[in-house]
């Protein structure tokens, strides 16, 4: 997989303040950003599922080992996946740009005892996620990044 140039692929987080973010963390390679919100955050590049165009938002990130973990939420009241989680899974091959690195990885959802380990380890990271889990009636998908 190519690495995108992330300055000029694909359209922002239709959520102003999201785009701005990632609009303020391009700019700065993550000075301005990379500490938001008490986490640290990354800038994913991803394909579209329908459009094939290039699309990219700001997450929350954390370690484990040599993977990134993500938490797919969405908002504190949807009932539904967001749209950048739905696109990583029909194209798992995307790009992360953490700081000025910018690296190919492949995603993939994590079940069953992994994704309760990476769960705990997200929500002692943010703890606002125990907030969104019970305002949903699904469960919230915890995703791992791997380098490729």
């Amino acid at each position: 997989m190519a690495v995108w140039d992330a300055q000029t692929a694909g359209a922002d987080s239709p959520d102003g303040s999201v785009a701005e973010h990632v609009r303020r963390y391009i700019a700065t390679n993550g000075q301005s950003g990379y500490m938001e919100g008490g986490c640290t955050n990354l800038v994913l590049t991803y394909q579209g599922r329908k459009s094939g165009k290039l699309y990219r938002t700001g997450l929350f990130f954390g370690e484990d080992g040599d993977r990134y973990v993500l938490v797919a939420s969405g908002s504190a009241i949807t009932h539904t996946h967001p749209n950048w989680y739905l696109n990583v899974m029909a194209n798992p091959e995307v790009q992360v740009q953490i700081l000025a690195e910018k690296f190919a990885v492949r995603a993939y959802t994590a079940e069953g005892e992994e994704r309760e380990r990476l769960w705990k380890l997200m929500t002692e990271r943010a703890p606002i996620y125990h907030q969104y889990e019970a305002r949903t009636r699904r469960t919230i998908p915890v995703v791992v990044l791997e380098r490729v």
